[in-house]
């Protein structure tokens, strides 16, 4: 990986890009993709568009999501004492003990997530925590102390871990769901960009906002772009660790592939393409089935409009919404590599449609 990509990936995943936040995380990822692409396109909630090959009739998308897990101030006790609700599917068993950071109109304000010791619970009893009762200790003996560090109800808290390596095999932190993608996709465009690739089409590369909590960013901007096909990318489970079950989550690991879905959203045809590539190009990739929706941007992009021929590149990640998420190098680089050649196998004109 180019010094570049790696300056690129540490920035944007370091940075702080809660749902509904996203900004300075999407002025990271267009600072770098911009000397990839023609013409850029920012909607009102702040997806992000890098457009390649700008007026042509046939239209793709690659795409990711921006935003992260997060949480956000909903009460400041008496004692200065915060407490918190879900910015997306947070989880409240994690919490405990973790640093924050809380982003104010002042900067960044740094806490803890506090929690009594172990000496004074009943541990015979220990349960996994409400979020109701889960606090952060901010420093502040009282309620105007808060106020006066730029603390207010529906201030966004972060966890604070960033990114780091394991084994020399994996990347390990916060927020590579789905940070990772942007980072992947970017790297597509870079490197259609540096090999002087001409496509037969117009390609957008889509870095959505609010995945976290509903698809929204997707949503908004499909029904914008209207394309005729859809390539989104996630993450998905590695199923391999402690307390998975693979008779239900499916037998993913990391390290193995990209995963590539069966189910409603995915069109079968688009799918069918992914694998042929794969196989032609000998990428080594996984399979995984969903029962009813993906539960990813291809959903938006699929059911909008008239419907959007999508399919699904998932990367296969640990310890998804923890601050420990991990994933394999070798698969951030076969999925990359697999949504480059399914590029340059496209003319362009491709028809999706099982009746014709």
């Amino acid at each position: 990986m180019a010094d570049k990509s790696v300056d690129f990936l540490y920035k944007y995943l370091n940075n702080a890009s809660p749902t509904g936040f996203e900004s300075t995380g999407q002025q990271i990822w267009l600072d770098y993709i911009r000397p990839y692409i023609e013409e850029e396109i920012i909607d009102t909630y702040g997806t992000a568009v890098g457009v390649i090959g700008p007026g042509q009739d046939y239209k793709v998308v690659i795409e990711a999501h921006s935003d992260e897990i997060s949480w956000f101030v909903n009460y400041i006790s008496d004692d200065g004492y915060i407490h918190v609700r879900r910015n997306g599917g947070s989880d409240a068993a994690i919490a405990p003990s973790m640093r924050v950071n809380l982003h104010t109109a002042k900067g960044v304000v740094k806490g803890v997530f506090g929690w009594p010791a172990i000496h004074v619970r009943d541990v015979a009893k220990d349960q996994v925590p409400k979020v109701h009762e889960l606090f952060i200790d901010v420093g502040a003996a009282k309620k105007d102390e808060v106020f006066e560090m730029g603390i207010h109800v529906g201030t966004v808290v972060t966890f604070a871990d960033g990114l780091d390596e394991l084994n020399e095999k994996y990347y390990v932190g916060r927020a590579l769901d789905n940070r990772m993608g942007g980072y992947m996709i970017a790297e597509v465009a870079r490197m259609l960009h540096e090999n002087n690739v001409k496509l037969p089409f117009t390609l957008y590369v889509v870095n959505a906002v609010q995945e976290e909590i509903g698809l929204r960013g997707a949503e908004m901007i499909a029904r914008r772009l209207k394309p005729d096909l859809a390539i989104c990318t996630d993450v998905t489970h590695d199923t391999q660790s402690p307390m998975y079950n693979k008779k239900e989550q499916g037998d993913l690991k990391a390290g193995n592939g990209p995963v590539i879905c069966y189910g409603p959203a995915v069109q079968n045809n688009v799918r069918e393409l992914l694998i042929n590539v794969a196989n032609e190009k000998s990428i080594p990739f996984q399979r995984q089935a969903v029962s009813r929706s993906t539960g990813t941007d291809t959903d938006s992009f699929a059911y909008s409009t008239e419907g959007i021929a999508s399919a699904l590149i998932s990367l296969p990640l640990k310890y998804m919404h923890t601050t420990v998420e991990m994933v394999h190098k070798e698969d951030v680089k076969n999925v990359i590599q697999l949504m480059y050649d399914v590029l340059l196998s496209l003319k362009g004109n491709e028809d999706f449609r099982y009746i014709k």
